[in-house]
């Protein structure tokens, strides 16, 4: 195994692992906020795949690096085509700046290791 492979395996273990470990307290806000997120994420008036573009955008703007690769592999999931993923990273690219190409390059990496089947997705929208 790669490092990188190693690194995606990790980033989705520890993810899995500290969501449950964070939703078993009973801190009410924090349980709203992460059901929140969850409810954001539904088909509404935007379907599911509109709504996880844009999520991937405001993802590379704000320089998230766990968020970029949650929301590609949801865009993934959703049925967004590597063009229309390609159009998100531009957006993201124009509205952050140069700096947000570190993070292009890492998300650009996550995907083709998605698609390759070397990294897994997560199996449903679970507070991003």
């Amino acid at each position: 195994m790669s490092d990188a492979d190693d690194r995606v395996k990790q980033f989705t273990e520890f993810r899995q692992r500290m969501n449950k470990r964070i939703l078993d307290e009973p801190n009410q806000v924090v349980r709203r906020f992460f059901a929140l997120d969850t409810q954001t994420y539904q088909a509404g008036a935007l379907d599911v795949k509109t709504k996880e573009l844009m999520g991937l955008t405001a993802s590379m703007v704000l320089r998230c690096d766990d968020c970029i690769s949650y929301h590609v592999a949801q865009c993934l999931d959703a049925g967004a085509t590597r063009e229309e993923m390609f159009e998100a990273f531009s957006v993201g690219l124009v509205v952050g700046g140069s700096i947000v190409i570190p993070h292009l390059r890492r998300a650009v990496d996550f995907l083709d290791r998605l698609e390759q089947g070397e990294a897994a997705a997560p199996s449903t929208h679970d507070h991003g």
